[in-house]
């Protein structure tokens, strides 16, 4: 199994059984530590993976770091482990600070089971760092994501390779944070840049900054939209159509309708069926077909066999479409990642069109 499946798996699990982990300890033994092994590290050899860590720092005795990776005897990676969903603030890593403080280590990672955290020492040597570089949420991650957590893989561990992307992705994400904000609620300085070029010379009135707060905003959303509708039409294109099948599967946007955006979220709840579905099934099999109303995923692009609707036309009321027979029950979702909840019921659904065609 890949590296990606792996950590997909993982992914379908956590999601479904999240609710029911109370305990730190429960959050190590049902997520961190197989989410360690996934990374290709043995949890039942000390001499790789070694639990509660000890050693004396300064006037603390007894000290102990959640678990450590050795290489050569000698720590490489360590992780502070919280109870599942617990908070992650700076202010709960005072252990991994001090650990990694007097050990070789140059990664520190603080983690709740569901999302992952990794430090190491890019503003001052042998200090860690109060932000992390790197932030990997186990059920909402990208490509992208999975190619920089790979780097810490047993397979590919290079602490140098690692270092020397870890400063760029540190201020690529702040950057990506500070224009997400912008994107929402952009500043009063901000908007007035943009409507200086039509308002020189004119007072930065409250009703001129009103009026272009909002028409930087739209022009954000619409910025957003023609860039996914590209990167659709480029992806539907026939030279991308006559890629391998390990490519990504088929996105199918219904003709003559003009009116039809497809969304970040629909894109991201298509992804997360396939996600679902990818255990029982070619994911190529699961298509998204987008209409004004609500997007619709299908199985084999057939309009009979549809999988399930992602009604998202109201960003602030999500609701999951599910398909029983010619009947659909609307889910209400708070986030796109509810739909791992349904896992059971869309397989379900791809378990009777599969029977049917036996």
């Amino acid at each position: 199994m890949d590296f990606i499946d792996q950590i997909r798996a993982l992914a379908s699990r956590i999601a479904n059984t999240k609710d029911m982990i109370q305990t730190e300890e429960a959050t190590k033994n049902a997520m961190v530590m197989p989410f360690i092994q996934a990374l290709g590290y043995n949890v039942f050899d000390p001499l790789e993976v070694t639990p509660e860590l000890v050693s004396d720092v300064g006037t603390k005795k007894g000290e102990k770091v959640d678990y450590a990776i050795l290489k050569d005897g000698k720590p490489i990676i360590l992780f502070e482990c919280k109870k599942c969903g617990g908070d992650l603030s700076i202010n709960h890593a005072s252990q991994l600070f001090r650990y990694f403080h007097v050990t070789e280590a140059r990664f520190g990672v603080l983690t709740n089971g569901l999302t992952y955290r990794f430090f190491t020492d890019l503003e001052q040597p042998n200090k860690m760092d109060e932000k992390p570089f790197l932030e990997f949420n186990i059920l909402d991650f990208k490509d992208q994501d999975i190619d920089e957590l790979k780097k810490f893989a047993k397979s590919s561990f290079d602490i140098e390779i690692i270092l020397t992307t870890a400063n760029e992705l540190k201020y690529t994400r702040v950057i990506q944070n500070i224009i997400g904000e912008l994107m929402m609620n952009p500043t009063d300085d901000f908007v007035r840049l943009i409507s200086n070029e039509y308002t020189s010379g004119k007072r930065f009135t409250p009703a001129i900054k009103e009026q272009f707060a909002q028409i930087t905003k739209k022009a954000f959303q619409q910025l957003v939209n023609d860039r996914i509708n590209e990167r659709l039409k480029v992806a539907m294109s026939p030279a991308a159509e006559s890629n391998t099948e390990n490519a990504a599967a088929p996105i199918a946007i219904e003709p003559d309708e003009s009116q039809i955006v497809t969304t970040e979220q629909e894109i991201e709840g298509f992804h997360i069926v396939r996600a679902i579905l990818r255990d029982v099934i070619n994911p190529r099999r699961v298509v998204m077909r987008d209409a004004q109303s609500y997007c619709a995923i299908l199985f084999d692009d057939n309009n009979r066999k549809p999988i399930c609707r992602l009604w998202f036309n109201n960003p602030s009321r999500l609701m999951l479409g599910l398909i029983n027979g010619k009947e659909q029950e609307k889910m209400p979702l708070s986030d796109v990642d509810d739909i791992y909840n349904y896992a059971e019921q869309l397989k379900v659904t791809i378990a009777a069109y599969i029977n049917s065609e036996s």
